[in-house]
């Protein structure tokens, strides 16, 4: 079996869509067919709430792998599509002081070993990174294949999206197989005279085919999806929010085949 590619999704900030686009693209991956694993490495732990997990299912996953109480195997949950797994984020989700978790990650070569015995397994492994620019996101982007950055059409978001994009630019420095697959317009409205000032600033100041042309429409059923356990790309696949998730991922897994 070939090896596979690890997608980071990362932002700057907590609020922008970024769990939401990690969840949806993975599903959308794993309806073309493709092997995919989603990675929960935000000790917020969003994840569990949308990629259909089944009932009952366990809380352990990448704390336990990485304190080296649980292998691979006992961490990578099923999920109501057949092609896709999921790895929870774990205990660190649940505990008041994150700081033993963090020292793992920023100490250790556990992040590459779990995404690389992952990567063997799978076609794609889509992983929710923190906010920010801390140990876990420099961490996993240190071992990923590709990033897209997820950013919410409000004015807020120009101001954190050069601090990204500079952090992208040094990883690639020692990582040069990374590859930028752009930025991703989230919570876009059409009519919402600030979402479009926004969006028409970033394609204007940003280098040309660094944003995506497909942008993520602000809609009710992501959330109604999220409330329900499920990605909307498999709760409401007719809606314009699910439908721009499909053809995101159908981009990527062309750019990925070239």
């Amino acid at each position: 079996m070939s090896v596979g590619s690890v997608l980071a999704i990362v932002s700057q900030k907590g609020g922008v869509g970024k769990t939401t686009t990690a969840v949806n693209l993975g599903a959308a991956f794993a309806r073309r067919g493709m092997r995919t694993l989603i990675v929960d490495a935000d000790p917020q732990g969003a994840v569990r709430y949308g990629a259909a997990l089944k009932k009952g299912h366990a809380t352990l996953g990448f704390t336990e792998y990485l304190a080296g109480t649980r292998p691979l195997r006992d961490i990578i949950l099923p999920t109501a599509l057949p092609w896709l797994r999921v790895m929870l984020v774990g205990g660190v989700s649940d505990a008041a002081d994150q700081d033993e978790f963090l020292a793992r990650v920023a100490n250790g070569d556990l992040v590459t070993e779990l995404l690389d015995a992952a990567r063997s397994r799978c076609e794609i492994v889509v992983v929710d990174t923190p906010p920010g620019l801390g140990p876990i996101t420099k961490a996993v982007l240190a071992r990923s294949e590709r990033v897209l950055i997820p950013l919410q059409c409000e004015p807020l978001a120009l101001q954190t999206t050069p601090q990204i994009l500079r952090a992208i630019q040094a990883v690639v420095e020692t990582n040069p197989s990374l590859t930028f697959d752009g930025i991703v317009l989230t919570m876009y409205e059409s009519g919402n005279a600030a979402c479009e000032r926004t969006a028409a600033y970033v394609r204007e100041h940003m280098p040309p085919n660094l944003v995506l042309d497909i942008v993520v429409p602000r809609s009710v059923a992501v959330a109604d999806a999220f409330a329900a356990g499920q990605p909307v790309v498999l709760r409401d696949p007719a809606d314009p929010a699910a439908q721009a998730y499909v053809n995101i991922a159908t981009l990527l897994a062309q750019r990925m085949s070239a």
